[in-house]
């Protein structure tokens, strides 16, 4: 698997911890099956920066992506559960 991560991220391996974080907080079961990785299905035109100008999205339609385990917000949109959330929560694209 090939990564290609955000200019903040950077590649690591993690390391295996059960359902406990690095604080001792166990989590429930529903919590920890989140996926870590998805499809994108839809993107919108970016945000604006100080000046007002738009800056474009680094990922596009069909794009691998990996997220946090608690990133974005699930919403069920026509049947399907769909997760929204913003590019700043992507760690880095699949290719």
């Amino acid at each position: 698997m090939k990564l290609r991560p955000f200019a903040r991220s950077r590649d690591r391996q993690a390391r295996g911890a059960g359902n406990q974080d690095r604080l001792g907080n166990r989590h429930s079961r529903q919590r920890r099956r989140k996926p870590d990785q998805g499809e994108v299905l839809s993107v919108g035109p970016g945000k604006r920066n100080e000046r007002g100008d738009i800056v474009s999205m680094n990922v596009k339609v069909g794009d691998r992506v990996l997220f946090g385990k608690y990133s974005g917000q699930t919403v069920k949109v026509d049947g399907d559960e769909l997760l929204v959330m913003r590019e700043e929560d992507l760690f880095a694209v699949v290719e």
